[in-house]
């Protein structure tokens, strides 16, 4: 799925919900809700879960001299890492890879595979600078997740059919986006299935 697309598709969500396919009266509505749902867990979880194939770049700030954090990137395809040596937002030395260290290792975390990088790590003689005024490294990188994984995509269709039932109660309800992410904090059971993911937000250019 591309950036920005809902986490779940329709015809997921119409089986959840045993309406038959054939049934469009609601479309617009399901679709809404799965949207509204996908970006109050990009909230949640302070990362997203779709992906790109085209590379961009992004700056960011070392947190320390040997680690840095950045957005999620899926593949080492098209995987550039600049620094900018004189805090003039020029990053003018590519360093390669031998230089660095791509974390999780083998995309892999807490036993569980299929997981993007996130840390990439100094190594050698190498040291991340981190008292420049600017953001001091450019990743270039094809971003987001391999693919959604299943209790992401289990979370977005628990907490959209929730939504979709809340515009059969009384009265409707003022606006699908009215809540924001405290929905999911009040669904255990997406909140459950979304805690391994959980990620602070970082800094994107």
């Amino acid at each position: 799925m591309a950036l920005g697309d809902p986490y779940a598709t329709r015809d997921e969500l119409k089986a959840r919900l045993d309406i038959p396919d054939a049934d469009t009266l609601d479309d617009n509505r399901m679709d809404e809700a799965l949207t509204t749902v996908s970006r109050e867990i990009e909230t949640w979880c302070g990362r997203q879960f779709n992906n790109t194939t085209v590379a961009s770049a992004r700056v960011y700030q070392p947190r320390t001299t040997g680690l840095l954090v950045v957005d999620d990137f899926h593949t080492t395809t098209d995987l550039t890492i600049a620094v900018d040596n004189g805090d003039d937002g020029t990053y003018e030395t590519t360093w390669p890879a031998t230089d660095y260290a791509l974390e999780p290792r083998n995309g892999i975390v807490s036993g569980q595979t299929g997981w993007p990088y996130w840390r990439i790590v100094a190594t050698g003689n190498r040291w991340w600078p981190t008292t420049h005024r600017r953001p001091s490294v450019q990743v270039t990188a094809q971003w987001g997740w391999a693919a959604v994984p299943a209790p992401v995509k289990e979370a977005c269709l628990i907490a959209a059919a929730e939504l979709f039932k809340l515009g059969d109660a009384p009265f409707g309800i003022a606006g699908y986006g009215e809540f924001g992410p405290v929905r999911i904090r009040l669904n255990s059971r997406a909140m459950s299935l979304l805690a391994p993911y959980r990620l602070n937000p970082v800094k994107v250019g």
